[in-house]
């Protein structure tokens, strides 16, 4: 999927966009001058009104200078100072500015806060862009710091889940999967069995699955344990082979078929036997995808294997999807988490899920990910 130029990392919409703002605050500003002028009246705010510069120019770059350093609360502060902040703060065009802006540098989104893909796409036009959307309540819901303060989990879950804890019962299990496994110059799952501590070793449970094993149980600082059954789409010895030839390895986790839809005909894809029965018994899915931007990602490949994985006929429609949006090491340039939920299409999927970045060499964002999924698992027993 293509997100426009500001997806690219294009400098030139971000210009002309943080342009536009200046413009808009230029006309605010005089607008307010003018209503004094006509009231005859010194000032035309409840508040403190706007510093004063010798130049226009500069005092509305000063103003837009200020605000890019505030945050969504100390924005909206400021707004409730006088009623000339209150429309500058309140104006959609800064607030499109301040998303196009700062989602990049976001590390995680998740179904419920993911940003439209009209927002990087169109061009701007500041008739529709004022119909549409309300890019301030968009910022607001999107943004990680709004998420954290609207916990997902309703209060009577945290009561629930002590006293789950208190019934013995069997620990999740997650299945997962994906070319960040594989495609990358470190393993995560490498990482993640020889750092105890970030992620404890808990161990290797009696379950097996025939063909597939018993998974690798870990512990978290809380102490829940959890089970991972990592599939890989070949042997480690043809995985060597493709990466020292630089090849793309067949994938054996699934077979493909081909249907006719209309007049087109469409590719999708199975999981083989082995895979199916890890599917059945599984809590939930951790998809570990590529997301270094050097390389090239067929996204619509990737999402024809997740939706044979989360398939509903394989077990509950409801199980949460974490995608660990993967580098190798914090040097290399990556896809933003935003991005990447976009190229995955993951606003089609009709079960909770999240993109969290993910650093394969230090496992940063990795634990904020398992933590996300053992609440959802939490949850859906709960309900």
């Amino acid at each position: 999927m293509r997100l426009g130029p500001m997806a690219a990392g294009g400098a030139e919409e971000r210009g002309g966009l943080e342009a536009a703002v200046r413009g808009r605050l230029r006309i605010l500003r005089e607008r307010w001058r003018r209503r004094t002028r006509e009231r005859g009246v010194s000032a035309a705010f409840s508040g403190p009104s706007p510093p004063s510069f010798p130049e226009e120019a500069e005092k509305i770059d000063v103003q837009l200078n200020i605000m890019s350093y505030l945050s969504p609360q100390d924005l909206c502060h400021l707004g409730s100072t006088s009623c000339y902040w209150r429309a500058a703060v309140q104006d959609p065009l800064l607030w499109r500015y301040f998303l196009l802006r700062d989602l990049p540098f976001w590390t995680s989104v998740d179904w419920k806060s993911l940003p439209d893909v009209e927002i990087f796409s169109k061009a701007f036009s500041e008739v529709s862009d004022n119909a549409l959307y309300d890019y301030m309540a968009v910022y607001k819901k999107s943004c990680p710091q709004g998420r954290r303060m609207k916990s997902s989990r309703p209060r009577y879950a945290a009561v629930t889940s002590f006293l789950q804890s208190l019934v013995t019962q069997a620990e999740p299990r997650f299945a997962m999967f994906g070319p960040g496994l594989e495609e990358l110059d470190d393993s995560l799952v490498q990482k993640m069995m020889t750092c105890p501590e970030i992620l404890l070793l808990a161990g290797l449970p009696q379950r097996q699955i025939h063909g597939i094993g018993s998974g690798v149980s870990f512990q978290l600082n809380n102490n829940q344990k959890f089970n991972i059954l990592t599939l890989y789409s070949t042997t480690s010895a043809e995985r060597r082979r493709a990466k020292a030839e630089q090849a793309v390895a067949v994938n054996k986790m699934f077979y493909q078929e081909n249907s006719i839809i209309g007049n087109q005909q469409a590719v999708h894809y199975s999981v083989i036997a082995q895979v199916k029965k890890v599917c059945e018994v599984v809590d939930g899915f951790i998809y570990v995808a590529n997301a270094e931007a050097h390389k090239k990602h067929d996204r619509q490949e990737e999402l024809a294997r997740i939706l044979a994985m989360i398939d509903p006929a394989l077990g509950p429609p409801n199980r949460p999807l974490l995608v660990l949006s993967c580098v190798s090491h914090t040097d290399v340039k990556r896809i933003p988490c935003v991005y990447m939920a976009h190229q995955l299409q993951l606003n089609l999927l009709h079960q909770p899920w999240m993109v969290q970045d993910t650093v394969a060499a230090t496992l940063a964002g990795l634990l904020n990910g398992i933590e996300w999924l053992l609440e959802e698992e939490n949850c859906k027993n709960a309900q």
